[in-house]
Parts: structure tokens; C-alpha cells; sequence
């Protein structure tokens, strides 16, 4: 009963805290636009073209396709495509990382999946004689052996990068290897509770007890990583690991958002409005606090 309350409460402040983040980045306001071309949402933009090009840019229809900017997006978002550019050998490591954390993601929901089928007197096994049990049993199977190999894989040698590499060594704060290994200890201590049973029979029994609330016998091994991932899942909205939640923002309404500032417009509103805000902060740097009076 306890670690189905622990597993219910994190998922909840996991979903909570990152719709709230949502809504804080959605109520900022407006950012310094970068209109860094091409904007994909353009009409030019494989050419790296703009509306603002076009004579009397003003007086014409602007054409927009929100369709083409949510794919190159997803580009970002699912395939990391800006370290994949620039960062190759890092790349690898960070799409381990993410690669395994989404089939985890799915490993999870195909558990959910499988303990509502042997709740509901479907087996789910390799001797299925049921199609839909077959197919959750292989692809449980599938996305736990990999989800759990890329994400243990990549979240360690990306803490071993961080401690070896002398230029992301100046940089990486230990926040940054409090998230990394909190990930990779999670992992690693997953890996140790189910993956004695590869069939993940044992996690789909498990889950259903989570599911009907059931009570049943729980090792301290089990209870420590089910109490981790709670611990976990309610870290990462807090944490820099939300920008799963940011990254929409950046592209949308920093890097992608040329719309024009004309009269009467919504932007002319929104940049009225920034310009009213006063700084709430100072400056400590010596060079730029006024001079000192002249002692007497």
C-alpha cells in the first residue's frame, strides 16, 4: 500500500509541477526575440528566406505553416538534432541517455498494459495464446533490455565525459552531476530488482499490486528503487532536467517568433508592455557601480 501511494504521488507531482512550469514559462514575459533564420514556419525558409524580404511585406498575406516548425521541432525534441550537428561525440552519449529514458517510457505503459491484461485473465507470456498478450510480452521485453543497457550506459559515460573532458569539466556544476548520477543510480538499482527476471513477469505482478493497491512483499531493494523513482520524478521538474518542457518555448517564442510589430498588433501590445517592467536586480560587477565620493 505504501509504495502504491509513493508510486501514485510522484507521477502526480511529476504531471503537476510540469504542467505549473509550463504555465510560469507561458506567463514570462516577452523574451528578446533572436528571429534567427531560417524561421521553418516561413514560406522561404528552405533557402533561408523571410517574409520581410518580399516588397511591401506589409500590405500582403503572410503565409505561415505551424505544421512544417512542430516537425523540425520534434527534430529537436526527439533526435537532439542541434548536438547532432555540432557536438557528434557528444551526441552519442546524450541520445543514449534520451533514447533509453523513451523506451522506458514505454516500458512503463506496456507494464500498465500488461498487469490490466492479467487482471483482466489475459495471459502474457512467451506461451500466449492470446496475439495481444504475445505482443506486450516481446515488447516489454524489447524496451526494458534497452531502455534500461542505453540510459545506464549513456547516463555513466556522460558523468565519466563530464570528469574527463577539460573543457566540459570548466563547465558541468555539480548540480549537473547530482542529475546524472541520480539518474544512473536509479537505473542501475532497476536493473539489480528486475532484471534477474527478463521475462519481467515479476515487474507486470508488481505493477498490478500498484495498480489495485494491493499489498504485497517488497525486499528492501525493491522498496528503495520504487521510493528513488519517486524521489526522482519529483526532482526533475525542479530541476535544469525539465527542459522537456522549456525546449517549446525556446524554438517557438524565442528563436522561431519574427511576427511583425505593427501598429495596433498583439506584439505592439506585448512590447508596451515589456518596456514597462523595472529591474528588480543590480549589478555587482565594480566597473559599472558609480563612482564613490571624493573623501573630504
Amino acid at each position: 500500500m505504501l509504495l502504491s501511494l509513493v508510486a501514485y504521488l510522484s507521477i502526480l507531482l511529476f504531471l503537476g509541477l510540469s504542467v505549473y512550469k509550463a504555465y510560469q514559462l507561458a506567463k514570462l514575459p516577452m523574451h528578446g526575440r533572436m528571429d534567427l533564420y531560417p524561421v521553418p514556419k516561413e514560406k522561404g525558409y528552405e533557402h533561408g528566406g523571410s517574409y520581410y524580404e518580399e516588397v511591401s511585406w506589409w500590405s500582403k498575406p503572410r503565409e505561415v505553416s505551424h505544421m512544417t516548425e512542430l516537425v523540425e521541432m520534434l527534430k529537436e525534441i526527439l533526435f537532439i538534432k542541434t548536438l547532432f550537428e555540432n557536438q557528434r561525440p557528444f551526441w552519442w552519449l546524450s541520445y543514449a541517455l534520451h533514447l533509453g529514458i523513451y523506451f522506458l517510457m514505454a516500458w512503463t505503459i506496456l507494464l500498465v498494459a500488461g498487469a490490466i491484461s492479467i487482471l483482466n485473465g489475459i495471459l502474457v507470456a512467451a506461451t500466449s495464446q492470446s496475439i495481444w498478450g504475445l505482443l506486450i510480452y516481446y515488447l516489454t521485453f524489447a524496451t526494458g533490455i534497452l531502455g534500461f543497457a542505453l540510459a545506464a550506459l549513456g547516463s555513466g559515460l556522460l558523468v565519466v565525459r563530464r570528469l574527463f573532458d577539460s573543457t566540459l569539466k570548466k563547465y558541468t556544476t555539480p548540480q549537473e552531476y547530482f542529475n546524472l548520477l541520480l539518474i544512473f543510480v536509479t537505473l542501475v538499482t532497476g536493473i539489480f530488482v528486475w532484471g534477474s527476471d527478463l521475462s519481467f513477469q515479476t515487474a507486470r505482478e508488481a505493477t498490478a499490486k500498484l495498480i489495485t493497491f494491493t499489498s504485497f512483499p517488497a525486499d528492501p531493494l525493491v522498496t528503495f528503487n520504487v521510493i528513488l523513482v519517486g524521489i526522482m520524478l519529483t526532482y526533475i521538474p525542479l530541476s535544469k532536467m525539465s527542459h522537456y518542457v522549456g525546449k517549446y518555448f525556446t524554438f517557438h517564442t524565442v528563436l522561431w517568433d519574427n511576427s511583425p510589430n505593427l501598429k495596433g498588433s498583439a506584439i505592439e501590445q506585448q512590447v508596451k508592455k515589456a518596456t514597462s517592467y523595472r529591474p528588480t536586480t543590480s549589478w555587482s560587477a565594480p566597473h559599472i557601480k558609480p563612482p564613490a565620493a571624493p573623501k573630504e
